[in-house]
């Protein structure tokens, strides 16, 4: 496992982006639960964010691709809309202690 951030670092409703290993990843905090994703939209194969760390939609409740709007559930990474509907962002495994949060690669 390889620690990605520490705790604290990501708060909240916050999304972040991250490379680890020449992987561009995004994590969301959720309801108290880290999320990881690889940061690739299975549309296009782009990064999902224009902005740093923007990986969420207006309301902060879907993880939105930035290119051609698709919507992504952000506790299974499904595609709820878009030209992606039906596909999946690529999970990472991860798990969290007072430590971090750490990925497993």
């Amino acid at each position: 496992m390889k620690l990605l951030c520490a705790p604290h670092e990501l708060a909240e409703g916050q999304s972040r982006g991250f490379v680890v290993q020449d992987l561009q990843l995004l994590a969301v905090r959720r309801d108290g639960h880290a999320y990881v994703y690889r940061n690739r939209c299975p549309h296009r194969g782009l990064n999902l964010e224009w902005r740093a760390d923007d990986f969420l939609d207006a309301s902060g409740s879907l993880i939105q691709c930035a290119h051609h709007g698709a919507l992504f559930l952000i506790e299974s990474g499904e595609c709820l809309t878009g030209p992606c509907a039906g596909q999946s962002l690529q999970a990472v495994e991860c798990r969290e202690d007072r430590d971090g949060i750490w990925i497993n690669l």
